[in-house]
């Protein structure tokens, strides 16, 4: 009796089954080997439209309440400049987001820490901003909240070098290679110009600078999200 082996059937698609059992295997969500990011696929393209018009929204409704009352005031204007502010840092996350999505600043340890410890001082500053807008008059000069107030100014300052770093490192391509740059370099701006031409003017510089700067890198990211994304 002999025995013949089972010839290999040629009709059958191995690659079906095998994407079936490991979806990372398929062309659409592919990453970069070893480096947690994702290609630009149309769902994170998506994502990161999404992203940036959180940061042009955020930017937009600060960008009002420093037009409306300047940046520096009291009462009932000083409350809605701290949570405008707030919606403001939240647009900064949706950058921060994409930034740490698409590693930015570069793949090695110290470059992906730097976007987290920015992350920590920007919602350090962020519980600042909701806590002095809505706690009562008494608690605001608080010497622990004002510990808190520093994270604001170190975040914009940590926003700066997030940017250089971004220009040097190049993953970020064309226009928004460099327009963070313009966006994050917003303290070192309107700081200045209130110092030399007072509120009155730091009111147009600062609401203007923001319009210039962040609202417009969050329009680039949704309508060119691919030039923030690794090539193929």
């Amino acid at each position: 009796m002999t025995e013949t082996p089972a010839r290999a059937r040629t009709d059958v698609d191995l690659t079906a089954g095998s994407e079936a059992a490991f979806p990372s295997a398929g062309l659409q969500s592919a990453g970069l080997p070893g480096s947690g990011v994702l290609r630009s696929g149309a769902a994170e393209l998506t994502r990161i439209r999404r992203l940036g018009l959180g940061l042009t929204a955020g930017t937009l409704t600060w960008a009002a309440s420093i037009f409306a009352f300047a940046t520096v005031n009291e009462g009932v204007q000083e409350r809605i400049g701290d949570l405008t502010g707030l919606a403001f840092q939240l647009g900064l996350f949706c950058l921060l987001a994409i930034q740490f999505r698409t590693r930015a600043t570069g793949l090695s340890r110290p470059a992906v820490a730097m976007l987290k410890v920015e992350a920590v001082i920007l919602g350090l500053a962020s519980i600042w901003s909701l806590l002095h807008g809505v706690l009562p008059g008494s608690l605001q000069d608080a010497t622990w909240l004002l510990v808190l107030d520093f994270c604001w100014p170190l975040s914009m300052i940590g926003m700066m070098v997030i940017g250089i770093k971004l220009a040097i490192t190049g993953r970020w391509r064309g226009v928004l290679r460099w327009w963070p740059l313009v966006a994050e370099s917003w303290a070192f701006v309107t700081i200045p110009a209130m110092v030399v031409f007072g509120d009155a003017a730091s009111r147009w510089v600062g609401g203007g600078h923001l319009l210039i700067g962040y609202a417009t890198l969050g329009v680039l990211l949704a309508l060119k999200p691919e030039l923030v994304t690794p090539k193929d």
